[in-house]
């Protein structure tokens, strides 16, 4: 397996021995931000038991919404694929985009202009300083791997990637792609 280092547009691929970290095990987190700052991502793998519609009033799409971290967790954001309709987005990397006007996101959403593979919603977000995302790399609680799967990002079809990064890391990855979530369970 090449490692790769991690940069804005890559992903992190939780490490099959981070059990019983409710935030982070068998997560796949996109990297929104990597700077000297520090680092911004958004689990994408992560549904909670309510949809947008029952969190913001007048929206009346019934849209998944993802735990994107444990950080911020009252605050909504959104990734997205419609940087024409949704004014002061930011590019991450090959046409996706986070943020932007959430008043024209609420006005799309209600007059049916998005569809639910063009825009994602999390609650809350992934953050570290950058050292301590060094620190976590080094101890082996993450694999960076490439987004090579930008095209799908936003779908929600996405509750599997953890388990396809598994397989196309290979070797003893693999294995872990099909064992339960509880070891104790096996």
């Amino acid at each position: 397996m090449k490692n790769i280092a991690p940069e804005r547009g890559n992903l992190l691929v939780s490490e099959p021995s981070i059990i019983g970290d409710d935030s982070f095990s068998r997560s796949v987190v996109l990297l929104t931000e990597y700077n000297t700052e520090g680092v911004v991502g958004f689990i994408l793998n992560k549904p909670l038991d309510f949809t947008l519609d029952e969190l913001i009033p007048g929206i009346s799409l019934k849209l998944e919404v993802y735990k994107g971290g444990p950080v911020e967790t009252d605050n909504l954001y959104f990734l997205h694929n419609i940087p024409d309709l949704i004014p002061d987005s930011h590019l991450i990397e090959n046409d996706i985009y986070w943020g932007g006007d959430f008043h024209s996101v609420s006005k799309l959403l209600n007059e049916g202009d998005i569809t639910s593979d063009q825009i994602k919603f999390f609650l809350g977000y992934s953050g570290w300083d950058r050292n301590q995302l060094e620190n976590e790399l080094d101890s082996k609680s993450w694999v960076v791997v490439e987004n090579t799967d930008s095209k799908n990002l936003l779908s929600d079809n996405m509750h599997d990637i953890w388990k396809k990064e598994m397989k196309n890391l290979g070797g003893e990855y693999e294995l872990w792609s099909n064992a339960p979530e509880n070891p104790s369970y096996n």
